[in-house]
C-alpha cells in the first residue's frame, strides 16, 4: 500500500481556488515577507470562508505539518483577527494569494496594519508609561548595584519602547524576528535606523545606563511632540534620574503620580 503524501501548499490552493466558498487565501509569517525564508520556512495560510457557504475544506481545519499550517475562518472572524491581538502584525504584512471580494481582503489586512488616531494615543499612553517605568527600576537598580535586576529592567524597558515607538506612527509592532526587516523597509519617522538598533540591542544586552539616558533623551521629545508630556510629568521630580541629571544621593523613593488610568501601584520599589 502506498503511504499517502502529505498535502502540501501548491495542492491545498489549488483545492481553495477551485472552492466558490473560499473568498479569500492570506499568506503571512516569513514566506510573506521577502528575504526572510529559509530551509524551515513553513506556509501559514489563512482560509477565509464566506459566511455559512458549505465546503469540505473543513476538514483541514487544524491542519499542521512541517510545510503547511492552516487556519479556517469566517470572513468577519477574519475581520475580527488581531484586532486587538498578537496576530496583528503578521496580517498586517501578509500576502494576500487569493482575493475574490474585489480588494476586500486587500482592504481588511490594510486596515489592520494602521491603528486608528485614537487607538494610537490611548497604546502609546499606556507603553510610554511601563517604558518609563522599567527605564526608572533600571536605572534605580544600576545605581543601587543590583546588575541583574538592572540588566533584566533595561530588557523588559525594550519591549515597551518598541510598542511606544511603533503606536506613535500608528503601525502595530513587528515581532523581534522582523524588527530590522520592518525598519529596514518602513524606517520609523524621526529616528535613524542604525542608531535605533544599535541602542536597542547595546541596552537590552548589557542595561548601558548611558545608552538608556541618552535614548531616553529622544523618547521625551518624541513622545511630547506626539501629545504625551502629561504621562511623563506624572513621574514628577523621578524624570531627572531618567534624564540622568539626578546626583545618586539626591534620589529618594518610588516615583511619584499614577499616570493615565492607573494608580502608581506598579512603579518604585518592589519593597
Amino acid at each position: 500500500m502506498t503511504p499517502r503524501r502529505p498535502l502540501t501548499y501548491d495542492a491545498f490552493v489549488e483545492l481553495a481556488v477551485a472552492d466558490p466558498a473560499v473568498v479569500g487565501l492570506v499568506l503571512k509569517g516569513s514566506r510573506a515577507h521577502e528575504g526572510m525564508t529559509t530551509e524551515h520556512s513553513d506556509h501559514d495560510l489563512y482560509v477565509v470562508l464566506a459566511e455559512g457557504a458549505p465546503t469540505e475544506l473543513t476538514r483541514f481545519a487544524g491542519h499542521r505539518t512541517r510545510d503547511l499550517d492552516l487556519v479556517l475562518l469566517t470572513l468577519d472572524a477574519f475581520r475580527a483577527a488581531g484586532m486587538p491581538g498578537f496576530e496583528r502584525y503578521a496580517l498586517a504584512r501578509a500576502r494576500v494569494v487569493l482575493d475574490r471580494l474585489d480588494g476586500g481582503i486587500t482592504r481588511i489586512l490594510a486596515a489592520k496594519a494602521r491603528l486608528t488616531a485614537d487607538e494610537a494615543s490611548r497604546a502609546a499612553a499606556r507603553w510610554l508609561d511601563a517604558y518609563a517605568n522599567s527605564l526608572y527600576r533600571s536605572l534605580k537598580n544600576a545605581r543601587d548595584g543590583h546588575g541583574i535586576a538592572a540588566r533584566l529592567d533595561a530588557a523588559d524597558s525594550i519591549g515597551h519602547l518598541l510598542e511606544l515607538l511603533f503606536a506613535l506612527d500608528r503601525r502595530p509592532r513587528p515581532y523581534n524576528k522582523y524588527l530590522e526587516w520592518e525598519l529596514a523597509r518602513y524606517p520609523l519617522p524621526g529616528w535613524d535606523t542604525d542608531t535605533l538598533l544599535e541602542a536597542v540591542g547595546r541596552i537590552a544586552g548589557s542595561g548601558d545606563v548611558p545608552a538608556q539616558h541618552r535614548l531616553f533623551a529622544q523618547v521625551e521629545a518624541a513622545a511630547r511632540r506626539h501629545g504625551q508630556g502629561a504621562v511623563l510629568d506624572a513621574w514628577g521630580e523621578d524624570l531627572e534620574l531618567m534624564r540622568g541629571r539626578q546626583a545618586r544621593d539626591d534620589v529618594g523613593g518610588g516615583p511619584r503620580g499614577s499616570g493615565p488610568g492607573g494608580s502608581g501601584s506598579n512603579r518604585g520599589d518592589y519593597g
